[in-house]
């Protein structure tokens, strides 16, 4: 929810009639909500039923405990105003790294009083004069309990208070590009036509552009060793026939699958045969079992990185104009006859977040970089990257930051949790929505516009539910 963490245990506190449950339902999924009145209703005989608060409240305590300890996200609906009870659900957010936050509900008390006289069981006038009295004294006690957030919310009418909450404007995430990363091919027994479909899907969408992984075997935080993974630049020349303006390129290539001259042939074709639209994310290859099973030499971390240097220099040695000898740092060629030239100033964006040696290699010589979408890890690599330009003597503006983000997206909370349900395994809900920024829509922008304002320009975007060309197109709220 904009605005406030999550996730977190979240306290709404204020008289009955405040609008407390009506906010919280508007908010929240019904999982995450936990009402004294509801509980009320399962442990004795209706929601009104007195006699029963003292279990009602215990099975509420039970059930806080329980979401705190999955590091769940727990919007208790009471009236908030025992200051002890309040303090106890304050400090079991902490006692589990939790955020606190208090949610205080500051209406006027006709408009309570009001809301009270068309409820079927209205509260007794002399209990609801109580409530708004002790209302406002919990509000200045509040303020002095230690929680890491409050929010007042106040208003004369209804209406304001359904909107009190509502987010600023957003924050613009304009100029940044949507790579749509394809990473799974659950493409059944027609792999062109599925193929054909995601990518018309993304150009309609808004995507600008296609990246492939390449790999040999499918990698397991993907999907089973046996699921069909392409070769990707067979595939990307399949796709650069359709009839739409997408970039097309992998993230990334091994430099220990092909020759680098190879790899300068095969995207100065793709580049020729789509209009310019090829881009080359390329690296020093990391996974020691693809090279093992095709029998291909797995080199040390030094020398997959010399590899990946030497890789760049040839690849831009070919590319360059005429057909002269090239002599450089590392790479020494007789002849640089190498036709079709690329049409179009194809982006070299190195992937990889190493950041004595990797960062270092793309700040001297490539277009982009491409890192981990964390925001602590971000500012960190962004960081390093800058000391390296400095250090060859580069403007950092000519380095591309791009990062490589594999979000768990949907309409609404309901939708995204059911997501992580489905798509977690055996990792707890809570840090598997954690590590795949799991969240809407308008969530996942004003997060992209966060990423922005960092000086991210391209987001190559592989969320990890889409399986067809519908569940790309229903990306397209994201990008807009």
């Amino acid at each position: 929810m904009a605005g406030l963490p999550d996730p977190a245990v979240v306290v709404l506190v204020g008289a009955s009639g405040s609008g407390k449950s009506r906010w919280a339902q508007q908010r929240y999924r019904a999982q995450e909500i936990v009402s004294s009145d509801d509980l009320r209703g399962i442990v004795g005989s209706g929601r009104h039923d007195l006699a029963a608060s003292a279990d009602a409240f215990g099975l509420l305590d039970d059930i806080l405990a329980a979401r705190a300890r999955r590091g769940l996200t727990c919007v208790v609906d009471t009236l908030g105003l025992d200051a002890e009870r309040r303090r106890g659900y304050l400090a079991l957010a902490k006692s589990h790294g939790l955020p606190a936050v208090a949610v205080v509900f500051d209406v006027p008390g006709a408009l309570a009083k009001e809301r009270n006289a068309q409820r079927d069981r209205p509260v007794p006038a002399p209990a609801l004069a109580a409530q708004l009295a002790r209302a406002s004294d919990a509000a200045a006690e509040i303020e002095a309990e230690g929680w890491d957030q409050v929010v007042v919310l106040r208003s004369g009418l209804p209406a304001e208070l359904e909107r009190a909450d509502a987010p600023e404007p957003e924050r613009s995430a304009d100029g940044m590009d949507f790579v749509l990363q394809v990473s799974r091919f659950p493409w059944g027994e027609d792999p062109a036509g599925w193929l054909k479909g995601v990518a018309l899907a993304a150009d309609e969408a808004g995507f600008a552009g296609i990246a492939l992984m390449d790999h040999l075997i499918q990698i397991p935080q993907v999907d089973r060793a046996w699921a069909p993974i392409p070769e990707p630049w067979v595939t990307l020349g399949m796709l650069a026939g359709l009839d739409t303006d997408l970039r097309l390129g992998t993230l990334v290539s091994p430099v220990t699958f092909r020759p680098a001259g190879i790899t300068a042939k095969t995207v100065a074709t793709l580049d020729a045969i789509s209009g310019g639209r090829a881009f080359l994310g390329i690296g020093a290859g990391w996974w020691e079992r693809e090279h093992a099973a095709f029998g291909l030499p797995f080199p040390s971390t030094k020398e997959r990185l010399d590899g990946l240097e030497s890789a760049i220099e040839t690849i831009r040695a070919l590319w360059s104009p005429g057909t002269k000898a090239y002599s450089g740092e590392r790479v020494s060629l007789p002849e640089t006859t190498s036709y079709p030239r690329p049409v179009s100033e194809v982006a070299i964006i190195v992937g990889g977040g190493g950041e004595q040696r990797t960062l270092r290699i793309a700040a001297r010589i490539a277009d982009g970089c491409n890192v981990s979408s964390d925001e602590k890890t971000l500012d960190r690599k962004i960081a390093v990257l800058h000391r390296h330009c400095e250090h060859v003597g580069r403007d950092p503006a000519e380095v591309s930051v791009t990062v490589l983000d594999v979000p768990v997206v949907g309409r609404d909370r309901d939708e995204v949790w059911a997501r992580v349900e489905r798509l977690r395994g055996g990792t707890a809900a809570a840090k598997f929505a954690q590590t795949h920024h799991a969240g809407t829509h308008a969530e996942q922008r004003e997060r992209y516009a966060t990423l922005a304002a960092k000086g991210v320009r391209t987001v190559f975007l592989a969320p990890a539910h889409v399986q067809t060309p519908a569940d790309v197109l229903a990306l397209a709220p994201m990008l807009a």
